[in-house]
């Protein structure tokens, strides 16, 4: 079965009422432009970028020091825009110190949850003194205007405080995943030329503490730039100090003075860079500005998740993946709260997530699929043990969905009732260019549609435009979000996006639009499997694979076949515990195999299955099928440093003794 056949028998399980119409961000919006329906704003957002650039930049209130003299200016072309021209613009005006001596200074802008259950809470004004404090103790240490700071922190509200100082001071946010090794930590402070680092003495883990200060000083060793680090102390463990470098957050920071100044720049002037794995060579490290980041983001989760103040959203995230970022400037730019929790989601029972579900009073939460698949063996008892009523959405990026575990949670979970906001985009987007939304219905693991202000398309080969079949995803406009290149390296942003179709991005998604205008994403277009002459998502194996009840996980690539020219080889993590054990490995694999030729044809056939422990995937889920096909085929694996369990690569390598070769 291909897949635009399978994306159109998906039925529609949630359409909008009244309710979600009427308090959405997008009615709003809409009214305020006289357009009467989603599809025409898409269509007027994306054919005219200007007006739909300014009207957003005043829906959400973005504070300008000095008004710009022109939205955007396309003379060097769709791929480097200019924005906000001549305007002059510090984020940290709007997300900040522009609720000082209102009403919203006085609700909560951080709810922050530790693993063993403490917790801390921090209002708009408050987050701006601490956030003065810290800006000033960089001042103090000589950092200035565009110099990069990297973030090396768990998820404790310092994370927060640090990024929005360092935007207080005109630096380079340099954010990085806290479960980085020194190599992959030292690779991007070099890069970016960072001048110091935040980072922790560690962090705790299913109750058991992980040291971080030993990782940064063995990669601040290979950074000569970096002038200072400033040290949290979290779980207190002991630590060296190095004299006239290292700093403790808590002498150099709690006793700063909160009126630090907030630094005068352009709107397009660098706020952050965020690095992305590349697939070979150092990873690529997209230039974000202070009009074009945050604005996205804002804009995204009000029109998506429609987060509105009063409420509180939670995004499982580290700070080094793009949704740190976003959580933070969306809900702030927003007026929102957010909540953020450093620990494990089941520790120290599956119920945790439930549990701060309903203690915060959450209202829209974002998770992966990975997650909520490792969250079904445990049954429906630990969600029905919590008053859940206070949520309003779910959300997920990362992973295509499968159907059975979108269905449990909008089942089991929501009861039926809340919309999954599935959102597809990347660090270089600043968001999204596909997301679900509160005006159109929803069929599972699907968009709603293009997010507004995103001229997204599916094309084929030919660059032509293609309906109800799977094809290239590409944007044909320019958005405010996008990443001003890549740092240092603008040739390799221009050959990765822009140099298959004419003034075309290209995203490296397959995607498809069905006959009822959802669209599906497939995984990367790099990804893709040819078979028969046939694509083949890989998504589409992995579905038909975890449908077979022993199996909660897996990934499908494909091969050199000197026969065929590709081969399907697929891997499967087993849930032990419905292992029938009078099934052999060969029986086991002809059900899977013959599952998959149900599903999809026999031409779809997989040469080989094999049981492997886990499967290599990033901390926020994703799948790294690329890694798995080179370990596999005895490749070099390039850039691996975003992998969060990269013992799972070994696994990949020794499959030769698995369920079937």
């Amino acid at each position: 079965m291909s897949s635009e056949e399978t994306a159109s028998e998906n039925q529609i399980v949630w359409r909008p009422t009244q309710e979600y119409i009427e308090r959405s961000h997008l009615s709003a919006f809409m009214n305020l432009h006289d357009i009467s329906s989603f599809q025409e704003l898409i269509q007027r957002s994306s054919e005219d970028v200007a007006w739909f650039t300014d009207a957003i930049l005043h829906y959400l209130g973005i504070q300008f020091s000095q008004p710009y003299s022109q939205v955007v200016d396309l003379t060097e072309g769709i791929a480097w825009p200019k924005w906000c021209v001549d305007g002059r613009l510090n984020i940290i005006d709007t997300c900040v110190t522009q609720y000082i001596g209102t009403p919203t200074g006085k609700i909560p802008a951080l709810v922050w949850e530790g693993e063993s259950g403490e917790s801390r809470t921090l209002t708009y004004s408050e987050l701006s003194l601490e956030v003065g404090k810290a800006a000033n103790a960089l001042l103090n240490l000589g950092l200035r205007k565009g110099d990069p700071v990297g973030l090396f922190m768990p998820m404790t509200p310092e994370v927060v405080i640090s990024l929005l100082a360092i935007a207080q001071i005109g630096g380079i946010i340099l954010p990085l995943f806290s479960g980085y090794g020194s190599g992959a930590v030292s690779q991007r402070l070099r890069d970016a030329g960072a001048k110091a680092l935040f980072t922790s003495d560690g962090f705790t883990r299913r109750g058991k503490p992980i040291p971080m200060k030993p990782v940064a000083d063995r990669a601040v060793d290979e950074v000569p730039t970096i002038e200072h680090m400033i040290v949290l102390q979290n779980i207190g463990n002991e630590i060296s100090m190095r004299s006239g470098r290292d700093h403790w957050w808590h002498e150099i920071v709690s006793k700063q003075a909160s009126n630090a100044p907030v630094e005068d720049t352009a709107a397009e002037d660098v706020l952050m860079i965020l690095y992305t794995s590349g697939t070979s060579g150092r990873p690529k490290g997209t230039i974000h500005t202070h009009c074009g980041f945050p604005v996205k983001s804002a804009q995204d989760m009000a029109f998506g998740t429609d987060v509105h103040p009063g409420d509180t959203i939670y995004w499982m995230t580290d700070m080094g993946w793009m949704m740190g970022p976003w959580l933070v400037f969306g809900t702030l730019i927003n007026g929102a709260t957010m909540f953020i929790y450093d620990g494990a989601p089941d520790y120290p029972g599956p119920d945790r997530l439930w549990s701060m579900v309903e203690k915060h009073r959450i209202t829209t939460i974002g998770l992966s699929p990975t997650l909520v698949r490792s969250l079904i063996p445990h049954g429906d008892s630990p969600v029905k043990a919590h008053d859940l009523s206070s949520l309003l959405f779910f959300a997920s990026t990362g992973e295509p969905w499968n159907p059975d575990p979108w269905m449990w949670l909008f089942n089991i979970v929501g009861g039926g009732r809340l919309p999954i906001i599935n959102y597809s985009g990347g660090t270089e987007i600043a968001g999204g260019i596909l997301m679900g939304n509160p005006l159109l219905p929803l069929k599972p693991g699907a968009f709603s549609g293009p997010c507004p202000g995103i001229a997204a398309d599916v094309l084929d080969e030919e660059g032509h435009p293609i309906r109800n079949q799977v094809g290239e995803l590409v944007i044909k406009a320019p958005w405010i979000g996008m990443t001003r290149g890549f740092w240092k390296n603008p040739d390799r942003y221009e050959k990765t996006y822009w140099s298959r179709f004419p003034d075309t991005w290209v995203h490296g998604d397959w995607a498809a639009i069905d006959q009822d205008g959802l669209w599906f994403i497939y995984g990367r277009s790099d990804d893709t499997i040819k078979l028969a002459g046939k694509r083949l998502g890989p998504a589409e194996v992995e579905s038909v694979l975890v449908s077979h009840p022993s199996v909660v996980e897996a990934a499908a690539i494909g091969i050199p076949d000197e026969v065929k020219g590709s081969a399907l080889v697929c891997f499967c993590v087993l849930d032990e515990t419905r292992l029938d054990p009078s099934i052999h490995n060969e029986t086991l694999f002809e059900q899977l195999r013959d599952l998959i030729i149900l599903e999809l044809g026999k031409p779809m056939a997989p040469k080989s299955i094999h049981v492997v422990p886990d499967i290599p995937k990033t901390r926020n889920a994703k799948v790294m099928r690329r890694l798995i096909r080179s370990a596999y085929l005895g490749e070099d694996l390039g850039d691996s440093s975003s992998l969060v369990n990269p013992e799972a690569i070994d696994a990949i390598r020794d499959v030769k003794s698995g369920i079937h070769t």
